[in-house]
């Protein structure tokens, strides 16, 4: 077997999922999606991979190092899927309808923090955990479509 630096091995036995109401339109769910890989990106820098670079020696960012699956689900399975992430012990990357209608960073925070778990309006998550960890908490999820 190759030889694998410690932070390889930990991004091939961890999965990255994101999960999307499906009933958002095209450029919400676009829009969430980036804003939920922000937040796997900044908690899990060694999910990260190495700079690009083309044949002309031109540099690009990195990327993550590993796939990210992209789940549908409807308010429930929404629901259901935080609850499982929690209850795993994972701290998810949330996205909720009020957000669409703030402006910045702090605003986020504050639509979040003035509204209970229960009655968050869950749009999309992001999930970052040990592969077998992130399947129960995914489990019964299509990609999405």
């Amino acid at each position: 077997m190759p030889f694998r630096a410690p932070e390889e091995i930990n991004r091939l036995n961890t999965k990255i999922a994101v999960v999307l109401d499906v009933d958002l339109p095209v450029w919400q769910k676009l829009n969430v999606t980036a804003f939920l890989a922000s937040g796997i990106a900044a908690t899990a820098v060694d999910s990260i991979g190495l700079n690009y670079a083309d044949a002309d020696g031109t540099a690009y960012a990195p990327m993550f190092g590993q796939p990210v699956m992209v789940f549908g689900a409807d308010k429930a399975r929404l629901t259901r899927t935080l609850n499982r992430a929690l209850d795993r012990g994972v701290s998810p990357a949330i996205f909720t309808s009020a957000l669409f209608g703030t402006g910045h960073d702090d605003e986020n925070r504050a639509a979040v923090a003035a509204v209970r778990r229960a009655e968050l309006d869950v749009v999309g998550l992001a999930v970052r955990a040990e592969r077998k960890v992130v399947d129960k908490i995914v489990d019964g999820l299509k990609l999405h479509g």
